[in-house]
């Protein structure tokens, strides 16, 4: 089989039209057309069923780009093996973790990360999904629960508290509660009931005070944490949030710090085949820095 037709046969299935993959390729829509063509001839099955709107994988194309994805994978990871034996750290260092930690603990850190090592590009992926390190769809990830994956190396970072924030002109209009009682008289922002939550009981305003088991109702259900903490900033009503997002923003209240959620335990994760990687090496190094300086 041709390796070049094999590339871009990979390129149309992840990209589900000529157009898109020969945009990634810099290849004409024409180019890529032909070479699919001239891989199913050669093959003698068709890969992809053509439609108005893209392409979709036949049976066959399925079993093609399960192999070709794992070979590019494979591919990719020895190429950043063979990277690892220059002296200086360089290359692409992706990193994934949630959009709640991303955007307001992780990327503001990053500046200093790039100035003592400019030779590594940085890439984040900011999604509460889980993406697979082992198929190299990010090389580390900082995940809020401990890795489900194999052969994947797993170090705990941190141990973060949830507590009860408000903004302060919520505050000033609607007064601070001062038991766990009063919170019936205020507006609670949480998870959707239909939303995989990190941990098990982060809902727990709802029912904070309440010696019976009853729940009160919420005023706004948000499907992740970053969306509450926007909430909760905008003034719509209180929330529970991890610590280190007050420490970060900086300008919310906590309320009742006698009471306390769950705890989300902090883990930094990478593949087994990783383990000698100096990139990967130096900002492991430098979260666990940045993290200590936090706590």
């Amino acid at each position: 089989m041709h390796w070049d037709k094999l590339r871009v046969f990979h390129a149309v299935a992840e990209a589900g039209s000529f157009t898109h993959a020969g945009e990634n390729l810099n290849l004409s829509q024409s180019a890529v057309s032909r070479q699919i063509s001239a891989l199913e001839e050669s093959l003698q099955v068709i890969l992809f069923h053509r439609h108005a709107r893209g392409l979709i994988l036949t049976e066959q194309g399925e079993m093609l780009y399960k192999t070709a994805h794992d070979v590019f994978a494979k591919l990719a990871m020895v190429e950043s093996q063979l990277s690892e034996s220059k002296e200086k750290p360089e290359g692409t260092l992706k990193i994934t973790t949630t959009v709640a930690f991303g955007s307001t603990w992780l990327t503001p850190k990053l500046r200093e990360f790039l100035e003592l090592y400019p030779e590594i590009e940085v890439s984040v992926v900011l999604t509460d999904s889980e993406l697979d390190l082992a198929m190299r769809e990010a090389d580390v990830a900082i995940r809020m629960s401990p890795p489900k994956q194999p052969d994947l190396i797993q170090r705990h970072l941190w141990s973060m508290p949830y507590h009860i924030y408000g903004a302060p002109e919520y505050l000033k209009k609607h007064g601070m509660p001062t038991n766990a009682q009063d919170l019936d008289n205020h507006r609670i922002i949480v998870y959707g009931d239909d939303v995989k939550q990190p941990v098990q009981g982060l809902n727990w305003l709802l029912s904070a005070g309440r010696s019976d088991g009853t729940k009160r109702t919420a005023a706004l259900r948000v499907n992740n944490v970053y969306g509450i903490y926007r909430a909760v900033q905008s003034g719509i009503g209180l929330g529970a949030l991890p610590e280190y997002m007050s420490r970060e923003v900086g300008n919310l209240v906590e309320i009742l710090p006698e009471l306390r959620g769950p705890v989300i335990d902090t883990y930094f994760v990478y593949p087994e085949e990783m383990r000698n990687s100096k990139r990967i090496t130096l900002f492991r190094d430098f979260i666990v820095r940045k993290m200590g300086q936090a706590v």
